[in-house]
């Protein structure tokens, strides 16, 4: 596979246009890859190598039509809460292990019709809850920048596999940090689009108000060609926005200069690493020498409050949408049991894990009556507060940029019995969901070997800020080119 080590998927494109490679060739060395790679990474549970070949010999035929899209012929993995039609979709729990969906997701739908490869299911937190990927059910998966390392979470799967160049790309899906923190673990561009951009349909469901489906991928340049890709209005999500999607590369001129930056204090945290802080403010720095006006006086002080706001959302939320896996109408159940009642009661005992069940009771506890007004109405007041102060900013500033993580991946097991110090690892990312506008993580350098990244954000549906100004930056620094010794 040397010829086809390190592609992106701008690269492939080419190749692929130029009728250089086929996408059966393509694939065939991108499924080795996988057989090699994947007894280290253990990224995917669902391998789907022969539905991968039938799609590749399909892109081959549509190619020597003629008709050929930037994703066309190009092996990709999926994060496994996206609904796939008859192949496994597991959320890595054991409600759902043996589940296959009668339906495609809206993204899985235009990921088809632009000609995808899909190589496989990517493991994850169960049911997308967790920072670090070792609450699966099945497996954790490792980062391969250091295999002793978590990949972050809950869309490790999905960064893990194209860090280890098992994929071209891959989607996740982000309800606190679930795509961007992974990104910046694993040294991959990872993009959380404003909600609403993308639709739900065929996503399981964690918190409604928050979740999000976005991809990875090494570059800017590619990331903006998959999410031009699975980005526009869908009827049947009824919180999808009718804004026509972009062609998102069309600003990729690598020209920042005037921007406005802001560079919001708070997000500075106590705590944070010594080489994450410096590897952050070196690349503000690199982005004040492209010619962008930044300024590092920036307030947003509710951001503190964002982490309790979102522990009480997200489970509440959680706990509803949850309450369906009930040992009745489908998914895991129970089989000894007396009655309704105890069939219910032991299937969700057996079949959610501990993360998954902390949060229920979390949610079922801030919904109920007495709490209620105490917990969620109050977090929810909050959240307005969090999103004027966002508004507010965005009238001044273009952008708004921070740090992804306050650390770089840290080992297995190190925060696993510590539940509050892995949710303060999301404690960067929260905000963004809060208030339901787009983010990006971008490589930015390294701290003891490990990768660092940088957090764009911009206002809502202004995702070619993000792509802008990630673009000059990255075209300006290397750090997106270095490749884990394991791939």
């Amino acid at each position: 596979m040397n010829q086809l080590d390190n592609l992106t998927v701008a690269q492939a494109h080419q190749l692929l246009k130029k009728r250089e490679v086929s996408s059966t060739d393509l694939t065939s060395a991108y499924i080795e890859r996988v057989e090699k790679l994947e007894s280290h990474v253990q990224a995917l549970v669902t391998r789907t190598a022969e539905v991968a070949m039938q799609q590749a010999a399909r892109a081959d035929e549509r190619i020597a039509r003629g008709d050929i899209q930037p994703l066309t012929g190009i092996p990709g993995i999926i994060k496994d809460v996206i609904c796939t039609k008859g192949i496994r979709t597991t959320c890595s729990s054991k409600m759902l292990e043996n589940f296959i969906p009668p339906y495609n997701a809206a993204v899985i739908e235009r990921l088809q019709a632009a000609g995808m490869v899909m190589m496989g299911k990517a493991n994850m937190d169960e049911f997308a809850m967790g920072s670090s990927n070792e609450n699966s059910a099945f497996f954790p998966t490792r980062n391969p920048w250091d295999i002793t390392r978590v990949p972050g979470g809950s869309s490790g799967g999905s960064a893990a596999s194209v860090a280890a160049g098992e994929a071209l790309y891959s989607l996740g899906s982000d309800t606190g940090g679930s795509i961007r923190l992974p990104a910046s673990f694993c040294n991959l561009v990872g993009l959380k689009p404003t909600y609403g951009r993308v639709s739900r349909y065929g996503l399981v469901a964690f918190a409604s108000s928050l979740d999000q489906i976005g991809p990875f991928a090494r570059t800017v340049t590619d990331t903006a060609l998959v999410f031009s890709t699975i980005a526009g209005y869908d009827e049947r999500d009824s919180t999808s926005v009718n804004i026509e999607a972009d062609n998102f590369t069309s600003c990729l001129d690598g020209d920042i200069r005037g921007m406005k930056i802001g560079v919001p204090g708070e997000y500075f945290v106590e705590g944070m690493q010594p080489g994450v802080k410096k590897a952050v403010e070196d690349a503000i720095n690199k982005l004040e020498e492209l010619g962008a006006v930044v300024d590092r006086s920036v307030s947003l002080p509710s951001t503190p409050y964002a982490l309790a706001v979102y522990y009480i959302l997200a489970p509440s939320e959680a706990s509803a949408n949850l309450a369906r896996y009930d040992g009745v109408k489908y998914g895991y159940v129970y089989p000894d049991s007396e009655n309704m009642w105890e069939v219910m009661e032991k299937t969700r005992e057996f079949g959610f894990g501990p993360e998954v069940k902390r949060r229920i009771m979390l949610g079922t506890y801030a919904l109920s009556a007495g709490y209620y007004d105490a917990y969620y109405l109050k977090a929810q007041k909050v959240r307005t507060i969090i999103c004027r102060e966002f508004s507010g900013a965005f009238e001044k500033y273009d952008a708004l940029v921070t740090p992804t993580a306050p650390c770089i991946a840290f080992k297995m097991g190190e925060k696993l019995d510590d539940p509050l110090q892995m949710y303060l690892t999301d404690v960067c990312t929260l905000p963004v969901n809060i208030a339901g506008i787009p983010a990006i993580s971008i490589p930015a350098g390294f701290s003891e070997g490990m990768p660092v990244g940088l957090q764009i954000m911009a206002k809502p549906f202004d995702e070619k800020t993000l792509f802008k100004i990630g673009y000059a930056y990255e075209q300006a620094t290397d750090w997106h080119k270095h490749m884990p010794a394991l791939a």
